[in-house]
C-alpha cells in the first residue's frame, strides 16, 4: 500500500513519539512507523517497568552526565529541560515523584502510564501510528523527499526523522537497524557497544554473597598502561553482587568505560566499599589497642560499616579473624587495601541483551545540535539513542530522547514555513 505524508518518523520509542507529536503540533501530516505490535516497548520495560523519565536537576546537570556528548545536547536540553518534561507529563495526566536518588518516576510506578500518555498525545495531535511495519530501508527521492519501504507498505514523505534507537535490549526491537541505512547515506557510525550493563566476573568468595547490596560504595575503572593507572570512570552509588558478577548503578555506570577497551584485561575494576572513611580513619580504628577497642573482633568492627555477611566474608578472605589488638601489620595492610581498593576481577559484561543503552552511534559533528538535522542529508533528522550519546542511570537517557526528539519534530515542521 502506498502512503504520502509531509513528515515520516521511524521508531515509536520515547524520541519517536515525542518527535511525531511536536511535528504534528503545527498541523503537518505525520506518520509514525513502528516495527513492533505496540509502540514504546522499551519504555514499558524500563526502570523495572516503572520508567525513570528524567532526573531532578537542570539542563546543565543533565548535560554534565553525558561527558563529551553533553555539549552537543545543550541546545535541545536548554529548550526542553527536566522541569519541562515533568510539566508535560503532569499536563498529560501523569503525576510524578522524586525519589531520594534524584530519579523522577510516575507516582503510579507504572511505565504503561508514561507510554500511554506519549502515545495519546501523538494521536490527539493527528499523528497516524502504523505498527507492525518493519522498515526495510529508506532513500532520498529525486523530488528532495524520502521513500520508506516496509514489508507491506511504501511511504513517500517530504521530511524524515529517524529515531530507531541503538542495539540495547534487542528483544524490544532495537537491533541497530538504521546504522547501515545511515552509513549508505554517508554518515559515520561510531561502533556501537553496550553501556549501563551488568558486569561479569568476581571471585568465588564474592559469588557466595550473591544478592547482597552495598548501599554506598565507589566503583572505578582504571587503565593499565606502562606502569601507570589512568582512571577511566568512577561512580559512587549502590552495588549489587550477583551470581555472575555485579549490577546496580555503581557497576552499570562504569560499564561503558569497560566496553570501550579492546580487552577487559586492559583495565582493572576496583571497589571502595567505604567511601565515607579515608585510609587514615580506618588505620586509626584498626590500630586501636585501648581496652575497649582492642578487644573488638575485626568482623564486628567492619559490621559497623558494612553488611554483616560482607564483613564476615572479608574477615575470612584476608585472614583477619581476630581481635583488633592481635591484628598483624601485614594483615592490616592487606585488609585496608581490600576495603578501599578491592579488585573485582571483571572479565566482561552481559552485552547488548542486558544493556540499558547503547554507546556509539551517529557521529555528533554530522548533526545540527539545535535541530537534529543531518549536515550531510538535508531533510533528514536523527534523534534519540541512535546518536552517539549515552548518559548515566537516573533518567538521563530518557531526558536526552525527549529533548532531541522534540527538537527534531519542531525543526522538521518549521522547515515548511
Amino acid at each position: 500500500m502506498n502512503h504520502s505524508f509531509q513528515i515520516g518518523v521511524i521508531g515509536a520509542g520515547a524520541a519517536g513519539m515525542m518527535a511525531a507529536a511536536e511535528a504534528a503540533r503545527s498541523g503537518a501530516s505525520v506518520v509514525l512507523v513502528e516495527k513492533n505490535r505496540k509502540p514504546g516497548v522499551k519504555i514499558l520495560m524500563s526502570g523495572g517497568t516503572r520508567c525513570n523519565i528524567t532526573h531532578n536537576t537542570n539542563a546543565k546537570g543533565i548535560s554534565r552526565g553525558f561527558g563529551a556528548g553533553g555539549r552537543f545536547l545543550q541546545p535541545s536540553l536548554g529548550a526542553f529541560p527536566p522541569e519541562k518534561v515533568v510539566r508535560m507529563f503532569e499536563n498529560l495526566g501523569v503525576a510524578t515523584k522524586v525519589e531520594d536518588t534524584g530519579k523522577v518516576f510516575p507516582v503510579s510506578d507504572r511505565a504503561l502510564h508514561v507510554r500511554d500518555a506519549l502515545l495519546k498525545q501523538a494521536l490527539d495531535l493527528g499523528v497516524k501510528v502504523h505498527t507492525e511495519k518493519p522498515v526495510l530501508g529508506f532513500q532520498a527521492t529525486a523530488q528532495s523527499g524520502w521513500e520508506i519501504r516496509t514489508n507491506t507498505d511504501h511511504y513517500v514523505v517530504e521530511r524524515l526523522i529517524v529515531t530507531t534507537g541503538g542495539k540495547s535490549w534487542p528483544g524490544c526491537g532495537t537491533t541497530g537497524d538504521a546504522y547501515p541505512w545511515l552509513t549508505q547515506l554517508g554518515h559515520e557510525i561510531v561502533p556501537p557497544r553496550p553501556a549501563l550493563v551488568p558486569l561479569v566476573g568476581g571471585s568465588d568468595w564474592m559469588h557466595d554473597l550473591s544478592g547482597l547490596t552495598l548501599a554506598d560504595c565507589e566503583v572505578s575503572v582504571v587503565e593499565k598502561s606502562k606502569g601507570s593507572k589512568n582512571q577511566l570512570a568512577r561512580r559512587r552509588s549502590s552495588l549489587l553482587i550477583t551470581h555472575r558478577g555485579f549490577s546496580g548503578p555503581a557497576a552499570m555506570d562504569v560499564s561503558g568505560a569497560l566496553t570501550a577497551m579492546k580487552s577487559p584485561g586492559d583495565c582493572e575494576v576496583l571497589l571502595d566499599s567505604l567511601p565515607n572513611l579515608d585510609e587514615s580513619q580506618l588505620i586509626e580504628q584498626l590500630t586501636d589497642r585501648s581496652r575497649e577497642g582492642g578487644r573488638q573482633r575485626i568482623a564486628s568492627l567492619l559490621a559497623q560499616w558494612l553488611p554483616k555477611r560482607l564483613a564476615q566474608a572479608m574477615t575470612q578472605q584476608f585472614n583477619a579473624d581476630c581481635i583488633v589488638a592481635e591484628l598483624p601489620k601485614a594483615t592490616r595492610l592487606r585488609l585496608l587495601s581490600g576495603l578501599k581498593r578491592l579488585p573485582l576481577s571483571v572479565i566482561g559484561t552481559l552485552g547488548f541483551d542486558k544493556a540499558e543503552v547503547t554507546a556509539g552511534g551517529v557521529q555528533l559533528d554530522e548533526i545540527h545540535p539545535k535541530t537534529m538535522e543531518s549536515r550531510i542529508c538535508p531533510g533528514l533528522y536523527i534523534a534519540g539513542e541512535v546518536l552517539n550519546v549515552d548518559g548515566p542511570i537516573g533518567g538521563y537517557n530518557f531526558q536526552a530522547a525527549f529533548s532531541t526528539g522534540r527538537a527534531a519534530g519542531i525543526a522538521a515542521s518549521k522547515s515548511f514555513e
